[in-house]
């Protein structure tokens, strides 16, 4: 029989109780609830956003990227390729050529990225089921066509499919600048818009498809590649592919996943939850002050039964584990409410997207939401540390009692 549990669920639920006691006891419940309820709901957004940031990225990021440590570009031949499709897990490697130049259509321009890619290149990723003009092909009937992206449309004005309006690529030709031919220090060639894409902002404003040969004629690559991306074979895990990928190329090279594509954004996020996590956690140390105001109370309230208790032999420890649990009662049932109507909300908005995020995008309307087991875990760990720290002091003070004076 846990008897400090005992008398302490008799203190908690008693109507005998004095009406200011109770009061800050409910207040302290409304305080713990309010706190895990709103912690629950905003880490589930933040895990949200970090698994649409990798929605939005696997549209367009391989499983696995190589590019060189040092410089731009790196040297490939038929044996250096072989090498790397004969690893066992590798099912495609698309060769890439990626570089800045400036494009041209009817009389207006911009720098944008070109990205050349070999023909396998669609099968590894879902950049044509996001075509929302013409169509993702790069080569039809020995014709080259690019594919732009949304933003790249929208500022140069460019109409897919037209046959009589290329777009042209300028490129800075690897010769010494002849001022009497300023023109002739460009590379320049022509190629017709074949389609558009709409991913997200960051690559519809800036990407233009184009097939590799087409790249490597007019940035002057040859057999040079910046990357090579690589989708994994279904049943072999991404991190042993990379490491054996790592182990045959040398330190040369720099292999990297999908995640560590976009390290710094997704460290960021992992940051602000952090921040968020602590900061809150604070919110809930100080909701929780009043549960240290009603054990002081109740204890001044309860010297008698202190007193009584401890001359039928009731140890100290005995004692101040009574007001422990009282204080433990008053956090964890404030927190059962607060974790499930947080769990109740959380289940609301992934069904029913109830909450908009105010933002054009391809992918949501409504925010992102994903419930966690680690985020109740530490939201329970939270509440423990916060309810001892601040049961403790009573607690003692009920131990240390005179039963003389008290009787």
């Amino acid at each position: 029989m846990n008897v400090p549990f005992l008398i302490a669920k008799r203190y908690f639920f008693s109507k005998k109780k004095r009406n200011i006691i109770s009061i800050i006891s409910n207040i302290a419940m409304i305080g713990v609830a309010v706190g895990s309820m709103a912690l629950i709901i905003v880490l589930s957004v933040f895990n949200g956003l970090e698994d649409l940031i990798r929605k939005i990225y696997s549209s367009f990021d391989p499983d696995l990227k190589i590019t060189i440590v040092e410089g731009k570009a790196f040297e490939t031949d038929t044996e250096f390729m072989n090498r790397i499709r004969r690893m066992p897990g590798v099912a495609v490697v698309s060769e890439v050529i990626e570089d800045n130049a400036l494009l041209r259509y009817n009389d207006r321009q911009m720098v944008v990225k070109i990205k050349g890619v070999s023909e396998n290149f669609f099968q590894q990723n879902d950049i044509d089921t996001s075509i929302v003009e013409g169509d993702y092909h790069l080569i039809k009937d020995d014709t080259y066509y690019a594919l732009v992206g949304r933003g790249v449309q929208f500022q140069l004005s460019i109409k897919p499919g037209s046959q009589f309006v290329p777009m042209q690529f300028l490129y800075p030709r690897n010769t010494k600048f002849n001022p009497m031919n300023p023109e002739g220090a460009f590379n320049s060639i022509p190629i017709l818009p074949g389609g558009v894409f709409a991913i997200e902002r960051q690559y519809d404003d800036a990407y233009v498809f184009v097939p590799l040969n087409y790249a490597a004629e007019l940035l002057e690559y040859g057999r040079k590649r910046t990357a090579l991306e690589i989708k994994v074979e279904d049943g072999y895990r991404i991190e042993q592919v990379k490491q054996a990928l790592q182990k045959l190329l040398g330190e040369k090279f720099r292999i990297q996943n999908s995640d560590e594509q976009h390290t710094s954004l997704l460290r960021a996020v992992k940051v602000e939850k952090l921040f968020v996590f602590v900061t809150f956690a604070f919110i809930l140390f100080i909701a929780s002050l009043n549960i240290f105001f009603s054990l002081s109370m109740l204890v001044i309230d309860k010297k008698k039964d202190i007193a009584i208790l401890a001359s039928m032999g009731a140890t100290a420890t005995t004692i101040r584990n009574i007001f422990l649990m009282e204080g433990a009662l008053v956090a964890f049932i404030g927190a059962a409410y607060g974790l499930s109507m947080g769990m109740l909300i959380c289940n609301l908005q992934q069904t029913f997207g109830v909450i908009s995020m105010g933002m054009a995008t391809s992918l949501v309307e409504a925010y992102p939401i994903k419930m966690e087991i680690q985020d109740f875990v530490f939201t329970g760990v939270a509440i423990v540390v916060i309810t001892l720290l601040v049961s403790i002091r009573p607690a003692r003070k009920a131990a240390a009692m005179s039963v003389t004076e008290n009787i």
